[in-house]
């Protein structure tokens, strides 16, 4: 696991598509978004920003380079034979994907507490935390869901698309217009549950228990997310 982790780590850096996708895009959006927090928190909050950050990251850092590294891997035989070796599936898929889930993390941290610096810490870190974890679980399971639809690392940037746009404008929606309406509608939502939990660990005043209830119906799109992946994700091409 550890030899495919760090052949792979090799590989993201070599990749300009996985460079764009993974580092690139996310650190600049981040970027405009931290340099106009003032504009923005003025029309939502600091946890907006925050979460919206967080689900860029997620979408375009993890999940999209998930998807067109594993499409990669599968579509050169490279999956076929791992498995042909005595490593476990479970272990070459951590293997695959354990990079690319650490550099979205670090993204995240570095981007988020540059937010801090510039704006004000977040009230509650611990559960921001959770959030994070929780949020990058689903899109780990969800690339890999995606990756049994994908037949090539090409073909990977239309079909993560419709998931990232939908997580993105989930966030943005409930960010902008909150939970005062539609509560249950948003939070049931994909992404919708997490996004207010970020929102409120980083604003402050959210109750132990209506974080609870975010937690549980945010790890519910996870089980979500696992279920599919189990059910398409596949380790040689499609012939």
């Amino acid at each position: 696991m550890v030899g495919i982790a760090r052949s792979e780590l090799v590989q993201v850096f070599r990749n300009r598509l996985v460079l764009v996708s993974g580092l690139v895009i996310p650190v600049a959006v981040s970027a405009t978004f931290v340099y106009q927090h003032e504009t923005l928190a003025d029309q939502a909050s600091l946890g907006y920003i925050a979460a919206i950050m967080l689900f860029i990251v997620m979408a375009f850092g993890l999940y999209t380079t998930a998807v067109t590294t594993l499409a990669s891997r599968r579509q050169n035989l490279f999956l076929k034979r791992l498995r042909s070796t005595a490593v476990g599936d479970v272990d070459i898929l951590i293997g695959l994907l354990l990079p690319l889930t650490a550099i979205a993390l670090v993204q995240t941290v570095v981007i988020l507490a540059v937010l801090a610096a510039v704006a004000g810490p977040p009230a509650d870190v611990a559960v921001l935390a959770v959030a994070i974890l929780v949020l990058t679980a689903m899109m780990i399971a969800l690339a890999l869901a995606t990756t049994g639809l994908t037949n090539s690392p090409e073909h990977a940037q239309v079909t993560t698309l419709p998931i990232s746009l939908l997580l993105i404008g989930v966030a943005s929606w409930v960010g902008l217009t909150g939970t005062s309406e539609l509560t249950t509608i948003k939070q049931l939502l994909p992404g919708g549950a997490v996004t207010e939990l970020v929102m409120g660990a980083w604003n402050g005043g959210l109750p132990l228990t209506d974080a609870l209830q975010l937690l549980l119906r945010s790890v519910g799109w996870v089980v979500v997310a696992v279920v599919a992946a189990g059910r398409f994700f596949r380790w040689e091409p499609r012939r």
